[in-house]
């Protein structure tokens, strides 16, 4: 008979053999020597727990979401020529945004949660700056690839004419200022990771009203300002990523914190580099794999023209937000998880990880039928265009229903963050990367389906990851 959710831990029997190679090589430490808020993480019931870990998230991914909606909303009245642009750089704004607060991010969490697990409040407080190292590296990296490479890739894309001019002034703006980006996930992760979800929150919280008022005022230059157009809606992006990694860093400094970022008798080391990285680069390949795969069918779309292109960037604007979305329960995941792992609790850590797949399911799923029932509500807020709305409308008519499966996949790789354990997860990435590249193409220019083909397989390919996943986690993925 399976133990109920919340059975204490001692009273389920583990073999060794099923410790994974994340648990710590030291005897853990007893609860007694372990920080109040680390002991809960181990002791108190599971769904509670994670509800009550997620709620500052939540509140983090409603206010991003709002912004999210708003941005688009304004450069909505820009055109289609500023829709179709944004949907070529959106995704690879999202690559950024993904790889550094839930691949690379998860890496920097899940570092930290099992060290406070294993009871190396040292080796913890030293990982906050091996993080920030790791953030200005790729930060870098994206500036200089995007800068440089921009042009070529918006143009397979499908970018043509004023399409491409707006996805390229859009794309420098915001990539010149990568690392701004990066250091703003990477700090909150490290936060995250301590069990303090409350920060980040109140830092998204308080900068979302800058962005609210700054984004229309540089697009159409109210009062003081310039008219910028859609430059406009980068610089104020930048801006609030800027002030917010500051907060971020000051707070990290503060002695009161459970994890503190300091550079004084801290020696870089190879040790805590891996530490982060063999969670943090698979997980940062896993979001490259799950953004490729709008690249490759965002292109795709764009050969049926600037109309499909933009009303298909609006309908996969609201499956980009079940990431962020399910990201608010997830770093909840990898923080309690990654806890549990560390203490050798593998038993427990399971439970967990199932827990918050079904809360995620639940949520994503409601989503995707609302969307897939009305789908001009969502369409409205961006655009009166007709025939934009019937292509988006046609998007998620076919894809919403598939939400929920998607949301479980990406519950369930956060949950492997925690543990350690990214082999599966990259797998059914790949695997759904293959189904709907391939699938998408032979759809398209093979049986000449058209658009409602192309569709049909993004569906699937959401139902084969997160289907993929569950039987894997299930199946012992995280054993040995």
């Amino acid at each position: 008979m399976a133990a109920p959710l919340d059975t204490p831990v001692a009273a389920i029997p583990e073999g060794p053999a099923a410790v994974p190679e994340a648990a710590p090589s030291t005897p853990t430490p007893p609860a007694a020597a372990l920080a109040a808020p680390t002991r809960r993480l181990l002791e108190a019931p599971i769904a509670g727990t994670l509800l009550r870990l997620a709620a500052p998230n939540i509140v983090i991914i409603a206010v991003q979401a709002a912004l999210n909606v708003l941005e688009a909303v304004y450069i909505g009245w820009l055109g289609r020529d500023a829709l179709a642009g944004v949907a070529l750089v959106f995704p690879l704004i999202m690559l950024m945004q993904t790889m550094s607060a839930g691949g690379m991010g998860g890496g920097v969490a899940s570092a930290v949660a099992r060290a406070l697990g294993a009871g190396r409040r040292h080796d913890a407080d030293a990982l906050a700056l091996h993080s920030v190292v790791i953030a200005l590296v790729f930060g870098s990296a994206f500036t200089v690839g995007l800068l440089t490479a921009g042009p070529t890739l918006y143009r397979a894309m499908g970018g043509t004419e004023g399409a491409l001019a707006a996805a390229l002034t859009y794309s420098n703006v915001v990539f010149v200022g990568a690392i701004a980006f990066w250091l703003f996930n990477t700090l909150g992760a490290v936060l995250r990771g301590a069990g303090n979800m409350l920060l980040p929150a109140l830092v998204v919280v308080g900068g979302g009203p800058l962005v609210i008022v700054l984004s229309p005022a540089l697009i159409w230059g109210w009062g003081p300002f310039p008219r910028l157009g859609i430059a406009g809606a980068g610089i104020a992006l930048l801006t609030y990523y800027t002030l917010g990694s500051a907060v971020l860093a000051v707070a990290l400094r503060s002695r009161r914190g459970l994890v503190r970022l300091s550079v004084r008798g801290v020696r870089l080391r190879v040790r805590l580099f891996r530490d982060i990285l063999r969670v943090g680069l698979p997980g940062a390949l896993n979001t490259v794999q799950t953004n490729l795969t709008v690249v490759v069918l965002t292109g795709l779309v764009g050969g049926f023209g600037t109309v499909a292109l933009a009303g298909y960037g609006i309908g996969a604007r609201l499956e980009y937000l079940q990431i962020p979305l399910v990201f608010g329960l997830g770093s909840a995941l990898v923080t309690m998880v990654g806890t549990n792992i560390g203490a050798g609790q593998r038993a427990r850590a399971l439970r967990v990880a199932f827990v918050g797949g079904l809360m995620a399911f639940a949520l994503t799923e409601t989503i995707g039928l609302t969307a897939a029932l009305l789908p001009t509500a969502w369409m409205g807020l961006f655009t009166r265009d007709p025939e934009v709305v019937a292509a988006g409308s046609a998007y998620l008519h076919v894809v919403g229903p598939s939400y929920g499966f998607f949301g479980l996949g990406l519950a369930l790789y956060f949950a492997s963050q925690g543990a350690g354990r990214l082999l599966w997860p990259l797998l059914a990435g790949f695997l759904r990367l293959t189904l709907a590249a391939l699938g998408g193409w032979a759809a398209v220019h093979w049986l000449g389906g058209g658009l409602m083909a192309l569709f049909g397989v993004i569906a699937l390919a959401f139902v084969v990851f997160g289907i993929t996943l569950a039987s894997a986690v299930k199946g012992g993925a995280w054993r040995r």
